[in-house]
């Protein structure tokens, strides 16, 4: 059973977001160290956070005729999205939004990144720019219908649109563990929209960082930190959808949630280094030929489980 906050938690959630994101950051930050032969300890994950206040004090970069409206409004749209998704998350067994529309308001959010990161791209009036937000289009053509058809797998088993509802029907049985190919697109769904590891195909090297390449400063932060707090969402939704919420024994539901939510974040940054860097339209191909066949088939499980109850 998941109840609505009281009204003091819409600030709580967007605090702890970025907490979730800085520990994925530490994580990644010590994974490269070991991979490089390097010490790994509290400075080496810590080192990395010593860009927040470079890329604050930095000289903004500006290119010649920029739309200033349109990138700011592009930079600020991908992480302030990413903490709105949040708000439908239960977290043990209270959430901010216990909305009746739960899992569509999440995915309308991830959306939103799509306008954000191409108006940011669009808006600097450089070709690597415009061409890195494009990508993320492209990329987000690939992996969006897979998703959906995760999301509603879910959404079928718990016969609920409801956050809640989908935690409470997974009393005895996680949908982890009888949806596992929904599951599996929806963690590689969550590392598309942060465009990390495999799927930084809009900030690629190739276009000198793409949507990343001509910005500088705190507009430069805002997009860093908005791939870290979607990676960090994802993570967080994961859990009520697929592995029971703040369902379990001996610790309180809060701790379960923080738990489970911690481990989907570490798998998810440890896979993610695993990959090569794959191009949207070869992802495009992948997932039209094999995961939306598989996605449907998918859902139809739980569409005949509900049916023959």
């Amino acid at each position: 059973m998941v109840d609505a906050a009281p009204w003091w938690s819409l600030f709580v959630a967007p605090a702890l977001l970025p907490a979730l994101a800085v520990f994925a950051v530490a994580a990644d930050a010590l994974l490269i160290a070991r991979e490089a032969g390097r010490p790994a300890g509290v400075v080496t994950a810590g080192r990395r956070l010593l860009e927040v206040p470079r890329l604050l004090v930095a000289q903004p970069r500006r290119t010649p005729s920029s739309d200033t409206l349109l990138r700011r409004a592009g930079v600020v749209t991908v992480p302030v999205a990413a903490v709105l998704a949040v708000l439908v998350v239960p977290f043990g067994r209270r959430t901010v939004g216990d909305l009746s529309v739960g899992v569509v308001w999440f995915n309308a959010m991830e959306v939103l990144t799509w306008a954000g990161l191409w108006m940011s791209g669009w808006g600097q009036n450089a070709a690597f720019s415009l061409i890195g937000g494009y990508r993320y289009l492209a990329q987000g053509l690939a992996y969006e219908l897979p998703l959906m058809f995760a999301l509603i797998s879910a959404a079928t088993g718990a016969q609920s649109l409801r956050v809640g509802g989908v935690v409470a029907a997974q009393h005895g049985l996680w949908f982890a563990v009888w949806m596992p190919f929904a599951f599996a697109v929806f963690l590689t769904s969550v590392s598309a929209f942060s465009f990390l590891g495999p799927f930084s195909y809009p900030a690629g090297r190739d276009i000198a960082g793409g949507v990343l390449g001509d910005t500088s400063g705190a507009d430069r932060l805002l997009l860093q930190a908005g791939r870290w707090l979607w990676l960090a969402a994802g993570a967080a939704m994961a859990v009520p959808l697929f592995l029971g919420g703040g369902a379990g024994p001996g610790p309180a539901p809060w701790a379960w949630s923080l738990l489970k939510t911690l481990a989907v974040l570490v798998a998810l940054v440890c896979i993610q280094r695993r990959f090569p860097m794959v191009r949207a339209d070869r992802y495009v191909e992948f997932a039209w030929v094999v995961l939306v066949p598989l996605a449907v088939l998918q859902a139809l499980v739980p569409a005949l489980v509900v049916l023959n109850r």
